[in-house]
């Protein structure tokens, strides 16, 4: 064997990519720096010459030469620790690592505190933290333990190495990363102050916990062969993240929250011509940063949840279990995978699947005939392709179709058989319980698809939304697939605003989270008509005090996980529609009063509430208000109190304040992980916040570009969004446009393509809407 020797110098850069830097403040009062990785997708390369792709799988030996003073870590457990000649830097070799690919090696130099605890299996867990808060680390560590253990039963193969440390980083770009045995996280997605942490920030954590120890098998263990199959670890992980968090939290409903979450995320981009595959082609490493988004991670695991459904969870399981055996510490594509669960369940899943997962894009099932009996519904389906713009399908186009479930519920309960539509028309007989009873197409969300039922449906399924006999995720799945068809010019608009009226008593926080998207979907549509937004309004405003009086601002002790998120949510509503009624008004100013004087007055403003309750006083308010707010920035402990900040201030109604938050973000006052938060804000505050926003990138475009340098796209990427999104008029689709044909942005291509498709949707939209009745004073006077 011969042995290839490099002599190199490296750069500790501060573009949280490769080998870098993150400074922080400790309790002190002390500025300080740590290092650490950030090596998926193509930054390994950055830290040390290597073959840098995931199929170029290697043994890493790893020895750090240190401050003595300082914590050091790898995948690995020390192997030796010897203090160097003159006493002050020490020398920490580690054991080698199992075979795996380049973007999972990991090590991180610093000061750390940790608290450790040792999964039933026998693997020693820690959590580290900046010294002097390893209480912060509880929370996460006990996610940990627990779903190490579940996914060691779920997957049939113990973790495979003999410890696992996860480590806040001070500056992240992502929100966690993967690496074997050492996972780096975001402080604010591992670290939980138990005094004041939210319900939001608790589940947020368990979630990416889980989603990264997930990983440890899926992209670990077994890796996808190149770029173009990254759905296989990001799609799995995110339906394995609900899976575990499930087991941990039952009464969180995660299943529930997925179709309000991953589902609708999923549609809202794969509604777009300007989405991609499953499986998408890289031809060029670089492109796989495009690639980490809404599509790898949220559509991938809504398939995923979908094969889960069609098989049953044993043939299911058995499948995932005989693929990590065949597959350890190999690389797979996506063929790999069907051919396991083929073997489990007996079914053609390569067929099944193909036209998920090799093509871009969702159906809409239309139901266009219907024939009710006493004891009985028959049903005559036909599929489409779904586009959010309901712009016109060429006959190529029109030729599209998917391998669709057909999976049915009534007041009896989930139906059993499932039927598969592989045709573009397909008839379907469903049993029903009584003679006036409704059905539910794609029962549990379970499929990414659009349905569109007929209006006799609609009025059935009244009786099961009131009565709540539907289930939750059903329940929101008829708005939010109706609004999708309003949007897309397949439903009446009017239609939608009176679905809404069967929702009056509606208690769910599931159903909750779609009627706040669709609230705040049509409040910006409609903000650039004066009347028509003032109309909606008044309509939207008794629609959320209509909940305000049931929910309250006081915590109840029946609240559980989810009363406390609809709490949240309702008072978010608030700070939209009914910042200015005169009693909500006074409650915010009042809780603000009582946490001017003692930020740790958690029951005046928990931190659930904290965000809203700012937009609230700043809307109402002046500069005082804003500078006490943004004071809280630097008087705050820990980030997820600072983000408190960073996305309320923007909400100002002095443009002048508005611009000074923007003027803010380019300061360097606020980290690179965060600086585009504020952005958001200020655009998402108003129809003239739209406009500062824009016209801030615009004069800023090159200031920004140097504070990101070689950073993560992924950055630029959340600039864009936050800065040149939601508008609704062509003209502005034209001009931004025109704008990056001027200021090329290639790493962002892609993001910006999507960003101007969606714009001209919701331009159709506000054209649609203006010729619908909803226009008229009187439509609204009648509901």
């Amino acid at each position: 064997m011969q042995i290839l020797s490099i002599r190199y110098t490296g750069f500790l850069n501060n573009q949280m990519a490769g080998f870098y830097r993150s400074g922080y403040t400790n309790i002190r009062g002390e500025d300080k720096i740590m290092a650490s990785t950030q090596f998926e997708s193509l930054d390994a390369r950055r830290a040390f010459p290597c073959w840098d792709e995931p199929a170029r799988k290697a043994s890493f030996g790893v020895t750090l030469t240190v401050p003595k003073h300082m914590d050091a870590f790898s995948n690995m457990p020390e192997l030796s620790n010897r203090t160097l000649a003159g006493g002050t830097k020490k020398e920490l070799t580690f054991l080698d690592t199992p075979v795996m690919s380049t973007y999972l090696v990991a090590f991180c130099i610093g000061e750390f505190d940790y608290v450790q605890a040792q999964t039933r299996h026998g693997v020693l867990v820690r959590v580290y933290t900046p010294p002097g808060k390893s209480d912060t680390g509880a929370f996460a560590l006990d996610c940990a333990t627990k779903s190490l253990d579940a996914y060691d039963d779920f997957f049939g193969i113990p973790y495979p190495l003999p410890k696992l440390d996860m480590v806040a980083i001070p500056e992240f770009a992502m929100g966690a990363m993967e690496n074997w045995g050492l996972v780096t996280y975001r402080e604010v997605d591992l670290l939980i102050d138990p005094t004041k942490a939210s319900s939001n920030q608790k589940q947020r954590v368990c979630t990416v916990v889980t989603h990264e120890l997930a990983h440890q098998w899926f992209g670990n263990l077994v890796t996808m062969t190149w770029w173009d199959d990254l759905w296989l670890n990001e799609g799995f992980a995110s339906w394995a993240e609900n899976w575990a968090a499930d087991v941990i939290f039952p009464t969180w409903s995660m299943w529930d929250q997925f179709t309000t979450g991953h589902l609708s995320s999923a549609m809202r981009l794969d509604a777009l011509k300007s989405s991609h595959p499953i499986q998408v082609p890289i031809n060029h490493a670089e492109e796989v940063e495009e690639v980490f988004d809404a599509i790898s991670y949220c559509k991938g695991g809504s398939v995923v949840k979908m094969i889960r459904a069609v098989l049953g969870m044993k043939a299911f399981q058995k499948g995932l279990a005989n693929y990590m055996k065949k597959h350890a510490y190999g690389n797979t594509e996506t063929f790999d995978l069907w051919k396991a669960w083929e073997e489990s369940s007996g079914m053609p899943i390569q067929e099944m699947m193909a036209s998920w997962t090799e093509q871009m894009g969702f159906p809409l099932v239309t139901v266009t005939g219907e024939t009710w009996d006493n004891d009985k519904v028959t049903l005559t389906l036909e599929q489409e392709w779904f586009l959010s713009d309901g712009s016109p399908l060429s006959s190529e186009e029109h030729k599209k179709k998917w391998c669709i479930p057909l999976l049915t519920c009534t007041a009896a309960g989930t139906q059993r058989d499932i039927i598969f539509m592989r045709e573009k028309t397909a008839t379907v007989t469903i049993p029903l319980p009584s003679n006036e009873g409704w059905v539910k197409l794609n029962a549990g969300q379970d499929v990414v698809c659009r349905v569109k039922l007929t209006s006799k449906m609609i009025e059935r399924l009244g009786v099961g939304i009131k009565s709540k006999s539907l289930p939750p995720s059903d329940r929101a799945a008829l708005l939010t697939d109706s609004y999708a068809l309003v949007k897309a010019g397949k439903m009446e608009p009017e239609a939608l605003i009176k679905l809404l009226a069967n929702y009056t008593d509606e208690d769910s926080y599931i159903v909750w989270c779609g009627i706040a998207d669709i609230l705040g979907g049509l409040d910006t549509v409609m903000s650039d008509d004066e009347n028509m937004s003032k109309n909606f309004n008044i309509f939207a405003r008794e629609i959320v005090l209509g909940l305000y009086s049931k929910v309250g601002w006081e915590a109840k002790a029946t609240d559980g996980h989810l009363g406390v998120l609809l709490r949240g949510m309702m008072i978010g509503m608030l700070s939209v529609f009914c910042h200015d009624d005169s009693a909500v008004a006074a409650e915010a100013s009042r809780r603000f009063g009582m946490f001017q004087q003692n930020h740790a007055d958690m029951d005046s403003l928990p931190s659930d509430m904290r965000s809203s309750v700012f937009k609230i006083v700043l809307k109402n308010g002046g500069a005082r208000e804003y500078h006490e707010v943004k004071a809280y920035f630097d008087q705050a402990t820990d980030n997820a109190e600072r983000k408190h900040v960073l996305g309320s201030l923007g909400h100002t109604g002095d443009q002048k304040l508005k611009e000074s938050t923007l003027d803010w973000t380019i300061s360097g006052e606020i980290k690179l992980q965060d600086f585009f938060y504020p952005m958001g804000a200020v655009r998402s505050s108003s129809r003239e916040g739209r406009n500062i926003a824009w016209d801030f990138l615009k004069n800023n475009l090159k200031a920004i570009k140097a504070m990101i340098g070689n950073a993560s796209s992924s950055l630029m990427d959340a600039v864009i969004v936050s800065c040149a999104g939601g508008f609704c008029s062509v003209e502005k689709a034209i001009e931004i446009e025109e704008f990056f044909t001027t200021n090329p942005m290639p790493k962002s291509s892609r993001k910006i393509q999507q960003t101007i498709e969606n714009m001209r949707a919701n331009a159709n939209f506000f054209a649609l809407l203006q010729s619908s009745d909803l226009a008229k004073d009187d439509f609204w006077s009648s509901l």
